[in-house]
């Protein structure tokens, strides 16, 4: 698991997250999976770590202001709505919402 760059408070709620799903009756390895994915989680809400934005459109249960400009440029993209590489993130916005 990819760890070597966490803080000394990642580690610890990482330990603390598994610790708490194996007492819920989950296995070790299902433990580690869903307590490294929580951190990370965390670390990329905080801007720690390099995340799929550049990929993704954002969470479709988010509104509009709440995505980053990438994500609402990537959903224009697939909406192919033209002018788009030149919008700010409140012309984005404004444009996918009249497409």
């Amino acid at each position: 698991m990819p760890r070597g760059s966490w803080s000394k408070k990642d580690e610890d709620q990482y330990e603390h997250i598994k610790e708490s799903v194996k007492e819920r009756g989950k296995s070790t390895d299902r433990a580690e999976e869903i307590a490294a994915r929580t951190v990370n989680k965390q670390r990329r809400k905080e801007g720690r770590t390099p995340n799929k934005s550049t990929q993704g459109s954002g969470n479709p249960n988010s509104s509009y202001e709440e995505r980053t400009k990438q994500e609402l440029y990537n959903l224009a993209k697939k909406k192919d709505i033209d002018g788009r590489s030149k919008m700010d993130k409140e012309e984005l916005v404004k444009a996918l919402r009249e497409n």
